[in-house]
């Protein structure tokens, strides 16, 4: 027994190594291009002014941390791909720092301190240098891995969607050195629509001894539905004594995701199925808070014409206040009040009905016909956003009474709340707005809801509010 938990120990130390190791290149990437540009950003200065004064000194100490932040939530060298999205993963990383920069020296009132001259040369140059920097990597890195590692010979169990899928993202990573040569059947119809090319179906459970020794297999993915987890252990067993690496593919097509993610506890694996960015990315959704926040503010400043202006259109055309509010749901289901222009003439409805406005409602005012079609009624939001309640871009909070009705109509529909609603969002861009009389027109908004939880970044933000003006103005809504 002792000498079975040393041994387990030791594969702990190994497996932590082996962590280290793949962390090491993304350490050096980061820390290399961290130097880099801010050696460059000094450089510049001294030509341009014979000097590195404090500021300068102050700002690239800056720079430095910013860029440590951004590019580790924007995870620039974790993930594996071409050199073009390698480059743009660069590209938009840069892009953000950079705006955030301008931001930081617009509200600290510093802007004027340092030159515009060297502040382009330092945006383009720094980009530049910077992919160059990639590129090489890129390849040593490359050419390393296809001299030192040897091609492993691999099968996946399971010919299904997530097997043919796996195989796939195996055979088409060069990073990975294994090579999946075939499929072990565990079903008695064809193999999945997606089968990789140049494989074929070695044989069937039954078989797996023999595909192993016959194809001198090392490597064996079990990649089986949940209703065939019992096959797992009977595998296990089978493969102990014949000296092949046998990993565990979970099933998780099966099941509704938000937000998944593996981690580790004491060496113990964690697949996390649902869980709200907010507690697995706090450092990027600060970011998007202070963008919020931020952005927020600034519109308020620079429409506060347009808002005073509907404001007394509300007030000169209709009885009743110029702010309508309403509870909704907002972030992990709690309730807040949201604000809007009011566009309907005062009414009454029965206690917990909430009657959908539709485009000929006869409750709507001319005015409030007019900023509903243009969704200037939502601009009040805005508030909302700066108070904290409310986010620019995410699921639209919808009346608590429609929650109640769609909860049990659509199953993954009261996920949408586990993070901050949105003044737009991915379901709008996509021309999801207005009346949804239909559960297909509210699953559709959903489905979109769910992509952008699940894809969240700064820069699809940033994407989402570009779109949003363009999409005001559509027909195609509903």
């Amino acid at each position: 027994m002792e000498a079975l938990s040393q041994g387990y120990n030791q594969l702990g130390r190994q497996r932590r190594l082996l962590k280290k190791h793949e962390s090491l290149i993304y350490w050096l990437q980061l820390l290399l291009d961290v130097f880099l540009v801010t050696g460059l950003l000094l450089l510049l200065v001294y030509i341009k002014t014979g000097a590195v004064d404090l500021p300068y000194r102050l700002f690239a100490i800056i720079a430095a941390l910013l860029l440590l932040v951004i590019y580790g939530v924007h995870g620039v060298y974790r993930r594996s791909g071409s050199l073009r999205n390698g480059w743009y993963r660069l590209f938009v990383a840069w892009s953000v720092f950079l705006l955030l920069i301008i931001f930081l020296a617009f509200i600290t009132k510093t802007s004027t301190i340092f030159s515009r001259e060297v502040f382009l040369q330092w945006a383009v140059l720094g980009y530049l240098l910077q992919v160059g920097v990639f590129t090489l990597m890129h390849k040593t890195v490359g050419m390393m891995r296809d001299h030192f590692s040897p091609v492993i010979r691999s099968v996946v169990v399971g010919n299904g969607r997530l097997g043919c899928h796996l195989a796939a993202k195996i055979n088409n990573n060069k990073w990975l050195p294994d090579q999946v040569i075939g499929f072990v059947s565990c079903y008695d119809f064809q193999i999945y629509d997606e089968t990789p090319n140049h494989t074929a179906c070695l044989g069937d459970l039954d078989d797996i001894s023999r595909v192993v020794l016959e194809y001198d297999i090392r490597r064996v993915y079990i990649a089986v539905p949940l209703d065939l987890s019992d096959k797992i252990e009977i595998l296990h067993k089978q493969l102990l004594k014949l000296n092949v690496d046998l990993i565990w593919v979970p099933d998780i097509y099966a099941l509704q995701l938000l937000n998944h993610s593996v981690r580790e506890v004491a060496g113990l694996p964690l697949i996390c199925l649902n869980e709200s960015p907010l507690t697995s990315t706090k450092t990027g959704i600060f970011f998007k808070d202070i963008m919020d926040r931020a952005v927020a503010g600034l519109l308020i400043l620079l429409l506060s014409p347009l808002l005073v202006t509907i404001a007394l259109l509300v007030k000169l055309t209709s009885k009743g206040p110029i702010i309508f509010k309403q509870d909704r749901h907002g972030c992990d289901g709690r309730i807040f009040k949201v604000w809007k222009f009011r566009s309907m003439r005062n009414h009454q409805e029965k206690s917990g009905q909430v009657t959908q406005a539709k485009r000929t409602d006869s409750r709507i005012t001319p005015i409030g016909r007019f900023i509903r079609r243009t969704s200037i009624d939502e601009l009040p939001q805005l508030f909302n956003v700066l108070f904290g309640s409310m986010s620019l871009v995410g699921p639209r909070p919808h009346a608590v009474a429609h929650n109640d009705h769609y909860r049990e109509r659509i199953g993954s529909y009261l996920a949408r709340h586990r993070i901050k609603p949105g003044i737009t969002g991915l379901a709008q861009i996509n021309g999801c707005r207005g009346e949804t009389e239909t559960d297909d027109k509210m699953h559709k908004r959903a489905e979109y809801d769910m992509e952008y939880i699940n894809n969240w970044s700064l820069w699809l933000d940033v994407k989402i509010l570009f779109k949003t003006p363009f999409t005001l103005f559509s027909k195609n809504i509903y």
